[in-house]
Protein backbone atom coordinates (compact mmCIF):
# COMPACT_ATOMS: atom_id res chain seq x y z
CA UNK A 1 0.00 0.00 0.00
CA UNK A 2 1.33 3.63 -1.38
CA UNK A 3 2.57 5.80 1.71
CA UNK A 4 -0.18 8.69 0.87
CA UNK A 5 1.35 12.48 1.44
CA UNK A 6 -0.94 13.48 3.82
CA UNK A 7 -1.97 11.30 6.33
CA UNK A 8 -5.36 11.56 8.02
CA UNK A 9 -4.17 9.83 11.44
CA UNK A 10 -1.27 12.99 11.23
CA UNK A 11 -4.23 15.61 10.75
CA UNK A 12 -6.72 13.50 13.02
CA UNK A 13 -3.92 13.51 16.03
CA UNK A 14 -2.34 16.64 15.60
CA UNK A 15 -2.20 19.47 18.51
CA UNK A 16 -1.46 23.14 18.12
CA UNK A 17 0.11 25.73 20.71
CA UNK A 18 -1.69 28.29 21.75
CA UNK A 19 -0.84 32.24 21.79
CA UNK A 20 -0.72 31.57 25.30
CA UNK A 21 1.57 28.52 25.17
CA UNK A 22 -0.80 25.87 25.91
CA UNK A 23 -1.91 22.94 23.92
CA UNK A 24 -5.41 22.51 22.11
CA UNK A 25 -6.51 20.08 19.57
CA UNK A 26 -9.55 19.08 17.17
CA UNK A 27 -11.14 15.67 17.81
CA UNK A 28 -11.68 14.44 14.25
CA UNK A 29 -15.16 12.32 14.26
CA UNK A 30 -14.10 10.12 12.04
CA UNK A 31 -12.37 7.47 14.49
CA UNK A 32 -15.57 6.92 16.27
CA UNK A 33 -16.81 3.45 18.11
CA UNK A 34 -20.24 4.71 18.08
CA UNK A 35 -22.57 7.75 17.94
CA UNK A 36 -20.23 10.25 19.62
CA UNK A 37 -17.90 8.49 21.12
CA UNK A 38 -14.10 8.02 20.06
CA UNK A 39 -11.92 5.31 20.13
CA UNK A 40 -9.66 5.01 23.38
CA UNK A 41 -6.74 3.95 21.07
CA UNK A 42 -7.07 7.44 18.81
CA UNK A 43 -7.25 9.42 21.98
CA UNK A 44 -4.27 8.07 23.60
CA UNK A 45 -2.21 9.19 19.64
CA UNK A 46 -3.80 12.32 20.85
CA UNK A 47 -2.81 12.66 23.94
CA UNK A 48 1.16 11.07 23.14
CA UNK A 49 1.44 14.01 20.87
CA UNK A 50 0.99 16.66 23.43
CA UNK A 51 2.82 14.90 25.83
CA UNK A 52 5.74 14.59 23.22
CA UNK A 53 5.45 18.70 22.30
CA UNK A 54 6.89 19.28 26.12
CA UNK A 55 9.55 16.39 25.60
CA UNK A 56 13.31 16.46 24.61
CA UNK A 57 12.59 12.57 24.01
CA UNK A 58 10.78 11.38 20.69
CA UNK A 59 8.20 8.27 21.52
CA UNK A 60 6.23 7.45 23.93
CA UNK A 61 6.79 4.47 25.71
CA UNK A 62 4.48 4.07 28.57
CA UNK A 63 0.53 5.10 28.76
CA UNK A 64 -1.52 4.60 31.51
CA UNK A 65 -4.66 6.08 31.00
CA UNK A 66 -8.05 6.49 32.82
CA UNK A 67 -11.20 7.19 30.74
CA UNK A 68 -13.32 9.28 33.62
CA UNK A 69 -16.31 9.50 30.68
CA UNK A 70 -16.67 9.06 27.00
CA UNK A 71 -15.17 11.87 24.77
CA UNK A 72 -16.78 12.76 21.70
CA UNK A 73 -15.62 14.87 18.77
CA UNK A 74 -15.27 18.32 18.86
CA UNK A 75 -12.09 20.96 20.08
CA UNK A 76 -10.01 19.80 23.53
CA UNK A 77 -7.37 21.11 25.70
CA UNK A 78 -4.40 19.13 26.69
CA UNK A 79 -2.86 20.30 29.68
CA UNK A 80 0.35 18.31 30.42
CA UNK A 81 2.31 18.72 33.83
CA UNK A 82 5.91 17.89 33.28
CA UNK A 83 7.20 15.07 35.78
CA UNK A 84 10.95 13.83 36.42
CA UNK A 85 13.16 14.11 33.50
CA UNK A 86 16.40 12.67 32.88
CA UNK A 87 19.03 11.87 29.42
CA UNK A 88 17.35 8.76 28.58
CA UNK A 89 13.21 8.84 29.85
CA UNK A 90 10.59 12.08 31.00
CA UNK A 91 7.21 11.48 33.14
CA UNK A 92 4.62 13.87 31.96
CA UNK A 93 0.71 13.69 33.05
CA UNK A 94 -1.86 15.14 30.34
CA UNK A 95 -5.67 15.64 31.32
CA UNK A 96 -7.59 16.11 28.12
CA UNK A 97 -10.36 18.39 28.86
CA UNK A 98 -13.52 18.95 26.42
CA UNK A 99 -17.18 20.90 26.36
CA UNK A 100 -17.83 18.74 29.28
CA UNK A 101 -14.85 18.49 31.64
CA UNK A 102 -12.12 16.46 32.02
CA UNK A 103 -12.84 13.02 30.39
CA UNK A 104 -9.18 11.38 29.96
CA UNK A 105 -6.23 11.62 32.61
CA UNK A 106 -3.09 9.76 31.05
CA UNK A 107 0.56 9.72 32.60
CA UNK A 108 2.72 9.35 30.06
CA UNK A 109 6.68 8.45 29.65
CA UNK A 110 8.63 9.25 26.88
CA UNK A 111 12.23 8.02 25.66
CA UNK A 112 13.89 6.86 22.86
CA UNK A 113 13.03 3.70 20.64
CA UNK A 114 14.72 1.61 18.65
CA UNK A 115 14.34 -0.89 16.21
CA UNK A 116 17.02 -3.64 17.53
CA UNK A 117 16.33 -7.52 18.09
CA UNK A 118 15.51 -8.38 21.91
CA UNK A 119 17.68 -9.85 23.83
CA UNK A 120 15.01 -12.84 24.74
CA UNK A 121 11.11 -12.95 24.16
CA UNK A 122 8.35 -15.11 25.39
CA UNK A 123 6.09 -13.97 23.29
CA UNK A 124 6.56 -15.24 19.77
CA UNK A 125 3.34 -14.02 17.28
CA UNK A 126 1.05 -17.01 17.09
CA UNK A 127 0.21 -19.20 14.39
CA UNK A 128 -2.36 -17.03 11.98
CA UNK A 129 -3.67 -16.89 8.65
CA UNK A 130 -2.12 -15.15 5.94
CA UNK A 131 -3.79 -11.42 5.99
CA UNK A 132 -5.21 -12.40 2.29
CA UNK A 133 -7.46 -15.42 3.65
CA UNK A 134 -8.54 -13.35 6.90
CA UNK A 135 -12.25 -11.99 6.83
CA UNK A 136 -13.19 -8.43 6.28
CA UNK A 137 -13.93 -6.42 9.19
CA UNK A 138 -16.62 -3.92 7.25
CA UNK A 139 -20.25 -5.50 5.81
CA UNK A 140 -19.49 -6.49 2.58
CA UNK A 141 -22.73 -8.72 2.55
CA UNK A 142 -20.60 -12.47 3.35
CA UNK A 143 -20.82 -11.89 7.07
CA UNK A 144 -23.74 -12.83 9.53
CA UNK A 145 -22.20 -10.71 11.86
CA UNK A 146 -20.05 -7.77 10.98
CA UNK A 147 -18.27 -5.40 13.09
CA UNK A 148 -20.61 -2.24 13.28
CA UNK A 149 -20.45 0.36 10.14
CA UNK A 150 -18.31 2.85 12.67
CA UNK A 151 -15.76 5.55 11.40
CA UNK A 152 -12.88 3.67 12.86
CA UNK A 153 -13.05 0.20 10.67
CA UNK A 154 -13.13 3.15 7.48
CA UNK A 155 -9.91 4.26 9.38
CA UNK A 156 -8.00 1.30 10.04
CA UNK A 157 -7.95 -1.65 7.35
CA UNK A 158 -8.92 -4.71 9.52
CA UNK A 159 -8.65 -8.26 8.96
CA UNK A 160 -9.86 -11.07 11.35
CA UNK A 161 -8.23 -14.20 11.92
CA UNK A 162 -11.14 -16.61 10.86
CA UNK A 163 -9.45 -18.91 13.80
CA UNK A 164 -10.84 -16.39 16.43
CA UNK A 165 -13.91 -14.81 13.94
CA UNK A 166 -16.48 -17.92 14.65
CA UNK A 167 -18.79 -14.85 15.94
CA UNK A 168 -18.79 -13.03 12.77
CA UNK A 169 -19.83 -16.02 10.85
CA UNK A 170 -22.35 -16.43 13.65
CA UNK A 171 -20.62 -19.42 15.49
CA UNK A 172 -18.97 -17.88 18.79
CA UNK A 173 -16.64 -19.67 20.41
CA UNK A 174 -15.47 -20.78 24.07
CA UNK A 175 -12.78 -18.79 24.34
CA UNK A 176 -12.45 -15.21 24.54
CA UNK A 177 -9.57 -14.32 22.23
CA UNK A 178 -9.63 -11.87 19.20
CA UNK A 179 -6.81 -11.99 16.41
CA UNK A 180 -6.49 -9.90 13.63
CA UNK A 181 -4.30 -8.13 11.02
CA UNK A 182 -4.80 -3.93 10.86
CA UNK A 183 -2.61 -0.87 9.09
CA UNK A 184 -3.85 2.35 8.48
CA UNK A 185 -6.10 2.75 5.98
CA UNK A 186 -4.85 6.15 4.31
CA UNK A 187 -1.12 4.04 3.91
CA UNK A 188 0.78 5.98 6.43
CA UNK A 189 3.22 3.04 7.94
CA UNK A 190 2.87 1.87 11.77
CA UNK A 191 4.97 3.61 14.24
CA UNK A 192 4.77 4.01 18.27
CA UNK A 193 1.64 6.48 17.65
CA UNK A 194 -0.03 4.08 15.45
CA UNK A 195 0.72 1.24 17.82
CA UNK A 196 -1.45 3.36 20.14
CA UNK A 197 -4.45 3.48 18.18
CA UNK A 198 -3.75 -0.38 17.48
CA UNK A 199 -3.80 -1.39 21.23
CA UNK A 200 -7.57 -0.69 21.45
CA UNK A 201 -8.52 -1.19 17.58
CA UNK A 202 -9.99 -5.00 17.72
CA UNK A 203 -13.92 -5.78 19.03
CA UNK A 204 -14.32 -6.43 22.68
CA UNK A 205 -13.26 -10.04 23.26
CA UNK A 206 -16.65 -10.87 24.79
CA UNK A 207 -17.68 -11.22 20.82
CA UNK A 208 -15.95 -14.23 20.53
CA UNK A 209 -18.06 -16.08 22.71
CA UNK A 210 -20.90 -13.98 21.93
CA UNK A 211 -21.41 -11.44 24.08
CA UNK A 212 -22.05 -8.38 21.66
CA UNK A 213 -22.73 -4.30 22.31
CA UNK A 214 -20.44 -1.88 23.48
CA UNK A 215 -17.53 -2.54 25.89
CA UNK A 216 -16.51 1.08 27.25
CA UNK A 217 -12.95 1.53 28.70
CA UNK A 218 -11.91 2.49 32.10
CA UNK A 219 -8.46 1.67 32.05
CA UNK A 220 -5.82 1.23 29.37
CA UNK A 221 -2.36 0.76 29.69
CA UNK A 222 0.10 0.92 26.81
CA UNK A 223 3.81 -0.23 26.72
CA UNK A 224 5.45 0.33 23.45
CA UNK A 225 8.39 -2.03 22.69
CA UNK A 226 9.93 -1.24 19.51
CA UNK A 227 9.64 1.02 16.51
CA UNK A 228 7.68 -1.11 13.95
CA UNK A 229 8.61 -2.63 10.29
CA UNK A 230 7.12 -1.06 7.67
CA UNK A 231 3.42 -3.21 6.70
CA UNK A 232 0.36 -5.00 8.37
CA UNK A 233 0.71 -5.58 12.03
CA UNK A 234 -0.36 -8.46 13.71
CA UNK A 235 -2.98 -7.71 16.95
CA UNK A 236 -4.22 -10.58 19.84
CA UNK A 237 -6.45 -9.73 22.03
CA UNK A 238 -7.02 -11.73 25.09
CA UNK A 239 -9.21 -11.54 28.18
CA UNK A 240 -8.83 -13.71 31.43
CA UNK A 241 -12.34 -13.45 33.07
CA UNK A 242 -15.43 -11.78 32.19
CA UNK A 243 -17.30 -11.62 35.42
CA UNK A 244 -19.06 -8.97 37.83
CA UNK A 245 -20.35 -7.18 34.67
CA UNK A 246 -15.95 -6.50 34.30
CA UNK A 247 -14.06 -7.66 31.38
CA UNK A 248 -9.96 -7.43 31.24
CA UNK A 249 -8.06 -7.47 27.61
CA UNK A 250 -4.26 -8.51 27.51
CA UNK A 251 -3.33 -7.03 23.73
CA UNK A 252 0.02 -7.99 21.77
CA UNK A 253 1.26 -6.50 18.63
CA UNK A 254 3.57 -7.65 16.27
CA UNK A 255 5.35 -6.35 13.58
CA UNK A 256 5.55 -7.60 9.77
CA UNK A 257 8.81 -8.97 10.62
CA UNK A 258 7.49 -10.59 13.99
CA UNK A 259 9.02 -8.09 16.21
CA UNK A 260 6.56 -7.35 19.91
CA UNK A 261 6.20 -3.80 19.24
CA UNK A 262 3.72 -3.39 21.77
CA UNK A 263 1.77 -4.90 24.68
CA UNK A 264 -1.91 -2.97 26.17
CA UNK A 265 -3.76 -3.88 29.14
CA UNK A 266 -7.28 -2.55 30.08
CA UNK A 267 -9.78 -3.15 31.96
CA UNK A 268 -13.86 -2.48 30.63
CA UNK A 269 -17.24 -3.20 31.73
CA UNK A 270 -18.76 -5.81 30.08
CA UNK A 271 -21.37 -5.46 27.33
CA UNK A 272 -24.83 -6.00 28.85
Amino acid sequence: MPQTDASLFDAATAVTRTEGGGLVADLDPGWDVGPGVLNGGYLLAVVARAALAESRHPHPVALSASFLRATGPGPVTLAVTPGPAGRTLAHSSVVLTGAGGPSLAVQVTTATLTDEPPAYSAAPPPEVTPVERCLPAVDDGTLPHPLPEVGLRTRVHTRLDPATAGWALGRPGEEPVVRGWVRLADGREPDPLALLLFADVLPPTSWAIGRFGWAPTVQLQVLVRALPAPGWCLVEARANELAGGWLDEDYRIWDATGRLVAQSRQLARLPR
